[in-house]
Formats: structure tokens, sequence, C-alpha cells
């Protein structure tokens, strides 16, 4: 079995990226009153773990979509019988997560089923092709420094997520800021979208890594994981403004969410990027060979 389709840093340091996020949303959304969080209402344990289940439907189904086609790289043609139902149900997360509700309901089970299936994927692709990391690439430099400047913007979000505001005058944390003429704390306590997108461009930048041989499969990952590097950075410099910018008073203009898709300029800007960063990743990627599985 090759390198080519090993499930190192493709699968499971992703997998593990994603489960210590969620090891701490269960753990501060039990212990924080749901006053001080965003749009929940349920109390102690009942309550971690109830946001846990949306959290994983919304953004970790975005991201178990792009582990499926990874993991297929090492897997027989016959496991498209299970990626098919697992990147469909992964899609539906539209129809049952509400940011204006985030408590979990029974509707966020049918996504769920979609991650727990591509975990299972990742499973048998792991057992099947190892779990190395893939060889050097020759961004990587850049992943690096990129991987660094998100950790360095996302210290409030991080802060925020393990249940307090991060100290110091240089981000914004518990002051009070400006939000439709009402004055709160501008990062409030718990999971911001702003972090989510900084962990999909960490998780676009671990998975372009992968060297996948058949070329259908290849062209549809990178097309895949271009969407998720734009979506992820534009939610980054979304959130990172309106709390650190707007709600400061720095500037009057806000940025629009970009959540959700439509026609609107900040979705024309998401898709734009992402056109750039699937030919970014085309170029690199024709400079590696590949072995068939």
């Amino acid at each position: 079995m090759g390198r080519a389709t090993s499930q190192g840093e493709a699968a499971l340091l992703t997998w593990l990226l994603w489960a210590a996020i969620a090891a701490c949303v269960v753990v501060t959304y039990g212990r924080l009153d749901p006053a001080e969080t965003y749009h929940v209402s349920r109390e102690g344990v009942g309550g971690g773990l109830s946001r846990a289940v949306t959290f994983v439907n919304f953004p970790i189904a975005l991201v178990a979509i792009a582990l499926a086609l990874v993991a297929l790289a090492a897997l027989p043609v016959r496991a498209w019988w299970a990626a098919v139902p697992a990147i469909a149900l992964c899609a539906t997360i539209p129809l049952f997560n509400d940011q204006a509700d985030l408590d979990a309901h029974w509707g966020n089970a049918l996504p769920a089923v979609g991650v727990a299936i591509a975990g299972g994927l990742t499973v048998a692709a792991t057992a099947r092709a190892g779990g190395s990391f893939a060889p050097r690439r020759s961004w990587d430099a850049a992943r690096v420094v990129i991987a660094a400047l998100l950790v360095l913007v996302s210290l409030p979000w991080i802060g925020a997520e393990l249940g307090f505001h991060f100290p110091g005058d240089v981000f914004m944390g518990e002051e009070l800021g400006r939000d439709g003429g009402e004055d709160i704390a501008a990062v409030h306590l718990g999971h911001h979208h702003g972090l989510d997108g900084a962990m999909l461009v960490l998780t676009g930048l671990l998975l372009s890594r992968v060297a996948v041989a058949g070329r259908r499969l290849r062209v549809a990952l990178q097309c895949y994981l271009g969407l998720m590097l734009a979506y992820g950075a534009v939610n980054v410099v979304q959130d990172g403004w309106n709390e650190q910018l707007h709600k400061r008073g720095t500037t009057d203009l806000s940025i629009p969410s970009a959540l959700l898709p439509s026609f609107t300029a900040v979705w024309v800007v998401v898709l734009a990027l992402a056109g750039v960063a699937a030919l970014a990743l085309r170029r690199e990627d024709r400079r590696a060979s590949y072995s068939a599985p």
C-alpha cells in the first residue's frame, strides 16, 4: 500500500482536533449559565451535550464530507455505498440547524449519523492504508505560517471556548461593544463561528496535503477543500472584524453574515476565493506524483 492514501494528518489528526473542540463545548456549556453564551437555554451536563450535538451538525458535518472523500482514496469502489449516504446526510445540516436556536432536537440526529458513517470510513481506510503522514508538499511552509496566524487571531475565541474572556487590551473580550444599539460583551463566552472558520481553514490545509491517486476523486476533493478554505477564511474575517473593530467603534462598517449560502456580495467573495483556492491546490498538486492504491 503506497503512502498516497495513508490517513495520517488527512483524517486522524483532523478528527482529533475537532474532538478536542467538541470536548471543550461539552465542558464549557455544561458549567456556564446559558445567559453567558449564545442562543442556548439548557443548563448543566445536558446543556453541554445538547450544544455538542449541534456542533457535530455544524460545522463537523461539513468536515465529515471531506473526510469521507479522503477515506475513499484508500478504500475499494464498493465503499461508495457507505460514502454517498454519509455525504447526503451531512449535507442536510441547513434543514436542522438554526443559529437562533442552538439547542439540540431530534432532527440533528440525521447529520450526526452522516458524521458517524464518515468516522467509520476513516477507521476502515486507516486499517487498510495505515496512519502515516503524507510526504512533504511544496507549500507546507505557507501552511505553517497561515496556521500560526489563525491561532493568533483566534485567541479571543479559544479563551471563550474554554469559558473565559481573553485578558489584555489587544483584543476585545469582556469589554462592552456595540451590537444593534445594545451594549454587550464584545466576545461572548462559548463557541464562535469565527473559531469554526479558523478550524475549517486548518482542516483544509491538512487535508490538502494528501495525495489522492484517482483523478476524479482528487479534483472533487480539491474543489471541496477550496470551498472549505474560502468559507472558513471569510467567516474568520467576518467574525473578527465585527467583534474587534465594529464593536470597538473603530469603524461603522460591519460585514454581513456568510454562514448560509445566499445571493449576496459576501457569497460572491466566498465563491471567488473558493475558485482561487481550488486552482492553487491544483497547481501544487501537479508537482506531486501519485501511485494507485
